[in-house]
C-alpha cells in the first residue's frame, strides 16, 4: 500500500468513525477468512461494518473524532465494529464473539465514553430502540384501554342485571 492509499484510508475510516454511534475494539487472533467475511456479513446486515487495518492507520483516523480514547486499545491483531446505532455493534459483537472464542472484545466507544469489554457487553444486553419503543408503546396504551373497560363496565353490569331479572320474570311465567 502506498502514500496514497494510506491516506485515503485513513481518511475514509476518519469520517466513518465521526458518524458511528459505537466503535467496538476487538482481537481477532486465528480467526478464519470464512469466519471474519461470517462476521461482516452479520454486521453489514445490522447496518454497521467492521474494518481490518494496521493500528498506526486506524489510530491517525481516530484523529480529531469523538472516539481517540480507543486508540490505545489498539495492539495486536484487532479489528474495529462500528455502527451509526449503538445497539447493533455492539449486539452483533458480542453474540458472535460467544459463537466464536477466537474473537475476543477487548473495549469500545460510545461517543467520549471509552467501554472496557464489560461496558460493551452491558450496553449489548440493553433492549434495542424498536424493542423499547414497544414497550413505550404498550405501557401508553394500557390506561388507555382500562378506561375504556372502566366507562363502559356500568352499562354492561345494568345489561347482566336486566337480562337475568328478564330471564328470572320468564321462569315465574
Amino acid at each position: 500500500m502506498d502514500r496514497a492509499q494510506k491516506r485515503e484510508l485513513v481518511s475514509t475510516l476518519n469520517e466513518a468513525w465521526k458518524d458511528s454511534g459505537l466503535i467496538v475494539v476487538a482481537h481477532y487472533k486465528g480467526m478464519t477468512v470464512a469466519e471474519m467475511t461470517e462476521f461482516r456479513k452479520r454486521m453489514k446486515e445490522a447496518g454497521g461494518a467492521v474494518k481490518v487495518a494496521k493500528n498506526r492507520l486506524a489510530k491517525l483516523a481516530l484523529k480529531d473524532t469523538s472516539s481517540e480514547g480507543i486508540a490505545g486499545l489498539l495492539k495486536g491483531q484487532t479489528c474495529v465494529a462500528y455502527s451509526d446505532d449503538p445497539m447493533s455493534a455492539a449486539k452483533v459483537s458480542v453474540k458472535y464473539a460467544k459463537e466464536n472464542e477466537k474473537l475476543v472484545i477487548i473495549g469500545g466507544s460510545m461517543g467520549r465514553t471509552v467501554m472496557d469489554a464489560e461496558g460493551v457487553k452491558a450496553l449489548a444486553s440493553l433492549p434495542s430502540l424498536d424493542e423499547l419503543r414497544a414497550t413505550l408503546i404498550g405501557l401508553i396504551q394500557a390506561p388507555a384501554t382500562k378506561i375504556a373497560r372502566v366507562m363502559k363496565e356500568p352499562g354492561a353490569l345494568l345489561a347482566r342485571v336486566l337480562q337475568a331479572k328478564s330471564a328470572k320474570a320468564a321462569e315465574g311465567a
